[in-house]
């Protein structure tokens, strides 16, 4: 590992640190203090070594790449391997689902109300306007649903308690 500590980072991998100590900080691992010193450090850090020492003391995710794992003897690589065409070995892949993993929560149920809608139409009009229909309601839902995103919005949670 020593090699790949003497290679500089960008933006990107600091920020994916300083999310990272957020989130360590919102789960009570590191009080104000120590959050604010290691963001300081984290924005003067050069390589990742430098980064890899703010979190050593910390659980994953660190917001660091995970070390690459070796493929299984006999696991069948495919186009390349699982990472080949973004598989599950592919770290965007992994940083999705790791995120989607703090999701907290329903999730908008897009798909059952599209497919209604389409089958009430489809019965009732017929299969070309109940199409037209359910891909009118999904571009309106992609497009609500990146605006949110853009703007930063957050659905609010409710605690009952």
């Amino acid at each position: 590992m020593a090699r790949q500590d003497e290679i500089r980072i960008g933006d990107a991998e600091r920020d994916a640190v300083m999310v990272a100590l957020h989130d360590h900080f919102a789960e009570g691992r590191l009080d104000r203090g120590e959050l604010d010193e290691r963001l300081d450090s984290v924005l003067s850090a050069k390589t990742h070594g430098d980064l890899r020492t703010l979190v050593k003391d910390l659980p994953s995710p660190t917001g660091l790449p995970e070390p690459e794992k070796a493929p299984l003897p006999g696991a069948p690589l495919m186009f390349g391997g699982p990472a080949g065409f973004g598989g599950p070995g592919h770290p965007a892949w992994q940083r999705h689902h790791r995120h989607m993993a703090h999701r907290h929560g329903p999730r908008f149920p897009a798909f059952p109300l599209l497919l209604g809608v389409f089958l009430v139409l489809t019965f009732t009009i017929g299969p070309g306007t109940g199409f037209l229909a359910v891909l009118q309601i999904a571009l309106v839902i992609w497009v609500v649903r990146a605006v949110l995103l853009a703007f930063g919005v957050k659905r609010a949670r409710h605690h009952r308690g």
